[in-house]
């Protein structure tokens, strides 16, 4: 009697469960397809607009023909990499030791930012999968309990549901999972770029300091 008790209790429970499940996985779509059209735009808008041979740029950072801020300004960096890159250079106060210390802490702050925006996609591609096993799980138990009284129409909606939340976990998952491979290799890239633009900053301002 009271094993029964318990099973009605928890199947009440997991019951209720359904609609947050499918209410939330609904909001992972939206939030998937914002993510979509977030990485066309950054694609489009942004990444275009990287035309840089790092190669070159360090030979005019090194070389006294250009002021290095008027170097960084007119290359074909992206606009948060330049405005980090001049914050250093405008620095020019600091002695060798706090301009490494704020070098480091600007390149911290910028894998911060890139991090919390691949987290995002991130936690889609977790999600996803749980919560669509979640929504085909739950509508189970009723559908089995259906086809035991032989009521083949809410067996049937069951199965409806529990496909239907399947495919929108797997889906979301799959297109947030790209996103943020795509993502970490832009942001992986452009952490290369600054690193390596910011030792010769530092390492030009110690020689002329020297």
């Amino acid at each position: 009697m009271i094993s029964q008790s318990l099973s009605n209790a928890l199947r009440a429970v997991c019951s209720s469960l359904l609609t947050p499940v499918v209410i939330i996985l609904l909001a992972l779509i939206a939030v998937t397809v914002v993510l979509l059209g977030t990485i066309i735009i950054e694609g489009i808008v942004e990444r275009r607009h990287l035309k840089v041979k790092m190669s070159e740029l360090i030979d005019n950072i090194r070389s006294d023909e250009l002021p290095m801020k008027e170097t960084i300004e007119s290359s074909g960096l992206l606009k948060k990499q330049k405005a980090i890159l001049i914050e250093l250079i405008e620095q020019e106060k600091l002695d060798d030791a706090m301009r490494e210390a704020l070098a480091a802490r600007l390149l911290s702050e910028a894998q911060g930012r890139y991090d919390r925006i691949v987290k995002i996609s991130d936690t889609v591609a977790k999600l996803g999968p749980m919560l669509g096993l979640m929504g085909t799980l739950i509508p189970l138990g009723p559908g089995i309990m259906a086809l035991g009284q032989g009521d083949t129409y809410t067996l049937s909606t069951s199965l409806l549901t529990a496909f239907d939340t399947t495919v929108a976990g797997l889906v979301s998952a799959a297109v947030a999972l790209v996103i943020s491979g795509i993502r970490k290799s832009w942001y992986t890239n452009y952490m290369s770029m600054l690193e390596t633009l910011m030792e010769c900053i530092v390492d030009k301002e110690s020689k002329n300091r020297g």
